[in-house]
C-alpha cells in the first residue's frame, strides 16, 4: 500500500486552488499553467480516490471531502513560506511582512532608520482583512480593532486621532472613494464641498498641498507636515485604538519578534 498518494507539490497546488476557488486566479498565484493546473487537480483526486472538486462556470467549488483536505492542509502554506525564508536567510536578512494602511505604512517607512545590518528585511502586504493574518498571508499586522481571533496575538499601541488638514484660506476638500472611515465621514459631512477626488491617498495629500482642498488626515500625519496646518479639532467619531497584531507562533520567530518591536517603537512616538 503506497503510504503517501499525493506530492507536496501536489498538495500545494491543491490548497492554492482552493484558497482561490478558481484554475485562472491560482495560475496567476502559483505561475502553473492552466493545463498543468488541470491536469495535476485531476491526478490528485485520482491518486487519493476522492472528489474534491465540482466543476462548474462558476470555477472549482470543493466538495465536503475537498474542504476536509484543505483544513488538513491549513499549515502547508506557513511550512513553505518559513522554507522560502530559511533559503533566502542564507544571503539576505529575512523577510518580515507588514500589513497596514497607507498612512501607518507611511509613518513606518519614515520612521524605520536605514540599517543595513538590521536583523530582518521589510516587506509591506496590501492591508486587506484580518484573515490574512491567519492564513500567515502576512507576519505583522497593524489594525483599528484588536482581533478576534484567539490564535493572533495582539498589543495595544495608542489612540489614533483625526482632524482637518489645509493651506491657509483653501475652502473645499480633496477626498477618494475608499472605503476607510475617514473618508466615509468626510462624504457623510462635506459631500457638496468636495472639489477634487484622487484614488490614491498619496495624490489626495499632494493635491492639498498644492491647495486644491483641505484633507482629513490622522494627526501624527498631519502634525508632522510643514506645508498644511490643522484646520479643526480632533473628529471625534474616527477616534480609535492602534493594535499590533501577529500570529502566536509567528511572534517568536527571531526577526519577527525584531520587527515587531521597532515597528512598536516607532507607531508609539509618533
Amino acid at each position: 500500500m503506497n503510504e503517501s498518494p499525493a506530492s507536496l507539490d501536489d498538495l500545494a497546488l491543491f490548497a492554492a486552488v482552493a484558497h482561490q476557488a478558481s484554475l485562472s486566479a491560482a495560475q496567476r498565484a502559483t505561475g502553473v499553467s492552466l493545463p498543468t493546473l488541470s491536469r495535476r487537480m485531476a491526478a490528485l483526486e485520482r491518486d487519493l480516490g476522492r472528489t474534491l472538486f465540482q466543476r462548474g462556470p462558476k470555477g472549482y467549488a470543493l466538495t465536503a471531502e475537498g474542504r476536509a483536505l484543505a483544513e488538513e492542509l491549513g499549515g502547508l502554506a506557513d511550512t513553505r513560506h518559513r522554507v522560502a525564508r530559511w533559503a533566502a536567510s542564507q544571503t539576505t536578512a529575512p523577510p518580515v511582512r507588514i500589513t497596514a494602511g497607507f498612512w501607518t505604512s507611511r509613518a513606518i517607512a519614515i520612521g524605520l532608520a536605514a540599517d543595513s545590518a538590521r536583523p530582518w528585511q521589510l516587506r509591506f502586504v496590501p492591508a486587506n482583512t484580518v484573515l490574512d493574518m491567519a492564513r500567515r498571508e502576512a507576519d505583522i499586522g497593524i489594525r483599528n480593532s484588536p482581533p478576534a481571533h484567539s490564535w493572533l496575538a495582539r498589543q495595544q499601541l495608542a489612540e489614533v486621532h483625526f482632524a482637518i488638514y489645509g493651506k491657509q484660506g483653501v475652502e473645499g476638500f480633496v477626498a477618494s472613494n475608499a472605503d476607510v472611515p475617514s473618508q466615509k465621514w468626510l462624504h457623510a459631512h462635506h459631500h457638496a464641498d468636495i472639489r477634487a477626488y484622487a484614488s490614491d491617498p498619496r495624490l489626495c495629500l499632494d493635491l492639498a498641498e498644492a491647495g486644491h482642498g483641505k484633507i482629513v488626515l490622522p494627526t501624527f500625519i498631519g502634525d508632522a507636515l510643514n506645508t498644511l496646518s490643522c484646520q479643526s479639532d480632533p473628529i471625534e467619531e474616527l477616534r480609535h485604538q492602534s493594535w499590533l497584531v501577529a500570529h502566536q507562533d509567528a511572534r517568536h520567530d527571531p526577526p519577527v519578534r525584531a520587527a515587531l518591536d521597532e515597528v512598536a517603537a516607532i507607531l508609539r512616538a509618533n
